[in-house]
C-alpha cells in the first residue's frame, strides 16, 4: 500500500500541480470523490459507503402489515378494466376514505398512519387507481 506522499505525487502526474481543484472548480466534480476514486484506482479496493442507508425508511419498515390492510379493504371496491385492456385495478375510494377506512376498521391510530398523500402512493404502487367506477346500465331494449 502506498503512503500519503506517494499518492499526492500519483496525483500531481495524472491531474498536474492543482488538479483537482481545476477539475472540481471548472467541471463541477467534489474534489473528495476525486481523490476517493483515485484511492480505490491505486490500491484496487473499492470503498463503500453506507449512502442507500441514509434517509426515510418507508412506511411499510414501520408497519409491516400496511400494504396487506390496504389491499384488503381496496379490493372489495375494486374492479378489473371494463375492456380487460389493462391489469389495473380501479377503485371508487380515495386515499383520504382508504386511510379513514384503516383507522375505524384495521386499528390505526391517526398518528401512526401515514398522510393520505402517501397511501395513495402506495396504492398506485399496489397497481390500484382511484377511478370513478361505473356503474352498469340495463342494455336498452331494440
Amino acid at each position: 500500500m502506498s503512503s500519503r506522499a506517494d499518492r499526492i505525487q500519483i496525483n500531481k502526474a495524472v491531474l498536474g500541480e492543482g488538479g483537482q481543484r481545476l477539475a472540481e472548480r471548472e467541471l463541477g466534480w467534489n474534489c473528495g470523490t476525486m481523490r476517493k476514486g483515485m484511492y480505490e484506482v491505486e490500491s484496487g479496493i473499492v470503498c463503500v459507503d453506507g449512502f442507500r442507508l441514509r434517509g426515510r425508511k418507508h412506511s411499510e419498515d414501520h408497519l409491516p402489515n400496511l400494504l396487506k390492510d390496504i389491499t384488503t379493504i381496496v379490493d372489495v371496491q375494486s374492479q378489473a378494466d371494463p375492456q380487460f385492456r389493462t391489469t389495473q385495478l380501479y377503485t371508487s375510494m380515495t386515499a383520504a376514505e382508504v386511510r379513514r377506512e384503516l383507522i375505524a376498521k384495521k386499528g390505526y391510530s391517526q398518528e401512526e398512519l401515514p398522510t393520505s398523500e402517501t397511501i395513495a402512493t402506495k396504492l398506485n404502487m399496489l397497481g390500484s387507481f382511484p377511478k370513478k367506477v361505473a356503474e352498469g346500465q340495463p342494455q336498452k331494449s331494440s
